[in-house]
């Protein structure tokens, strides 16, 4: 990003900002950012914490609950006219009617709750909350802004050569080998480029794969921008020497590039990513561990990407107006309720390790940031099961058709005990440089990996009255607005 655009980004966002802080003079407003790579849980996240809002439930950690300070909360028009709302009422119903997980998040979304409370020393107050959900792979493309057509195609084609991605990468790789920078301009080796990195991508992302650091997003989340230039382009080897001619393919690569950059990324971050005041950040960490040592690695890339996006520390006089820090940023590890509780502190350190470098850079710009292993809606029970003789700490749920489990395939109808064994008591083997750590299904026989964690069905009763089971959806609730609700 060039001095002179980013001094206007900065002084739309200034501008923004400062709208935002004289309507919140008079209302005082929080803004979350829910985000999460794939299949993290970011819906069912923010599902539950307006339910648990609205509708109570068990929260000891959480104290303004516990408590008994929060007077209600209720739903209000979001502040957005132009965002598409957060579709609480139709994903609680597809959770109660259905027992079926919501879509997953493809866009960015609002909702806002104005929380009535009392503070400590009984004065009643409101504080309006404003939560913004939107995919975690958008937030891979703000590095983009400050990086050449020529440094995106290098770091992404190293990526595609290596050799956990370089067997889906086949197709799209053969292209980019038969296709020169400085070849006249084709829109049909355009599409054709685009459509293999895309697919590529894709298989990236597949269970076997489970890789998380694949920008740009809009790639696999393309939404109305479908089939459009901006979308258009692929990485190519950029000329070796030199500056590519006006009509050559590379040409119109970088302009595909820069086009995305301007009608994507910037608006995101000046419109939305901007304004945040906090964030939880979701983590499939299981989903990583299911794979293999070289998904696990590339989501710790992917996650110090993400942090390093942020523009995290604490607020002074002047940020609070005109350009806000981050200041509380949480890691949560989701899906907790496919490990028994003796391994939810393993889980959370595993994530403290993924997010290590990217803790060290947000403590030292004074933001707080911490890691939970949590579950927004529980899906298991825990039991005890008899084996060999042996006795054995068990999840108990049902899983969804077509898991697979020791050559059974459930029908997502039958309740099972599984054992989802234990994960290790300290994370560094699992982060061996010599990926020798442990054994996934991307490089693994299916009888012979060290993991396989299976999904499961919600449970069955929630509905609009119930409070919905959770695992430390209140530790969660109090390191975002426990200090607000002081």
């Amino acid at each position: 990003m060039t001095g002179l655009t980013r001094a206007i980004e900065d002084a739309r966002i200034a501008f923004a900002t400062l709208a935002d802080r004289v309507d919140g003079l008079a209302h005082p407003t929080l803004r979350i950012g829910v985000t999460g790579l794939s299949r993290a849980g970011k819906t069912i996240f923010t599902t539950a914490l307006v339910h648990a809002l609205m509708r109570g439930g068990r929260m000891p950690v959480f104290e303004a609950m516990q408590s008994g300070r929060i007077a209600r909360a209720v739903l209000e028009p979001q502040p957005d006219d132009a965002v598409p709302r957060f579709a609480y009422e139709a994903h609680l119903a597809t959770l109660a009617a259905d027992r079926a997980w919501p879509a997953s998040t493809t866009r960015v979304s609002e909702l806002r709750l104005a929380v009535r409370y009392a503070t400590p020393r009984g004065t009643e107050r409101t504080l309006t909350l404003d939560l913004v959900d939107y995919p975690g792979e958008w937030l891979l493309d703000l590095p983009l802004l400050d990086m050449s057509y020529a440094d995106f195609a290098r770091q992404s084609l190293a990526l595609a050569r290596a050799p956990a991605r370089a067997g889906v990468a086949g197709p799209y790789l053969a292209m980019v080998a038969a296709r020169h920078a400085d070849a006249l301009a084709d829109e049909s080796h355009a599409r054709e480029l685009a459509r293999l990195f895309t697919a590529y991508l894709a298989a990236c992302r597949t269970e076997k794969l489970a890789m998380s650091l694949l920008p740009p997003g809009r790639f696999l989340m393309p939404g109305d921008l479908e089939g459009s230039p901006a979308l258009t382009f692929a990485p190519i080897d950029p000329p070796a020497l030199g500056t590519m001619a006006a009509n050559s393919l590379g040409a119109m690569m970088e302009r595909r590039f820069e086009a995305y950059k301007n009608a994507v990324v910037r608006p995101f971050f000046r419109t939305h990513f901007a304004r945040l005041d906090r964030q939880i950040v979701l983590v499939d960490a299981l989903s990583a561990l299911n794979a293999g040592p070289a998904a696990l690695t590339d989501l710790e890339r992917a996650l110090d990407g993400i942090l390093a996006a942020f523009r995290t520390g604490r607020n002074g006089f002047a940020s609070t107006l005109f350009r806000p820090r981050i200041d509380k940023v949480l890691f949560a590890a989701t899906k907790a309720d496919h490990l028994h509780h003796s391994s939810h502190d393993r889980l959370e350190a595993i994530l403290a390790r993924l997010v290590e470098r990217a803790h060290a850079r947000a403590h030292g710009h004074g933001a707080a940031l911490d890691v939970v292993a949590l579950a927004a809606i529980r899906a298991t029970r825990e039991a005890q099961v008899r084996r060999n003789g042996e006795t054995l700490d068990a999840i108990v749920g049902t899983p969804e058709q077509g898991q697979e489990a020791g050559g059974h395939v459930f029908d997502g109808a039958e309740e099972v005990a599984v054992f989802p064994g234990d994960l290790p008591e300290t994370p560094d083997a699992l982060f061996d440089p010599s990926g020798a750590g442990f054994r996934g299904i991307a490089s693994a026989p299916a009888g012979e990996v060290d993991f396989r964690f299976l999904k499961f069905r919600p449970p069955a009763g929630i509905g609009a009255g119930a409070a919905i089971p959770h695992i430390r959806l209140d530790r969660a609730l109090e390191f975002l607005l426990g200090d607000r609700l002081a």
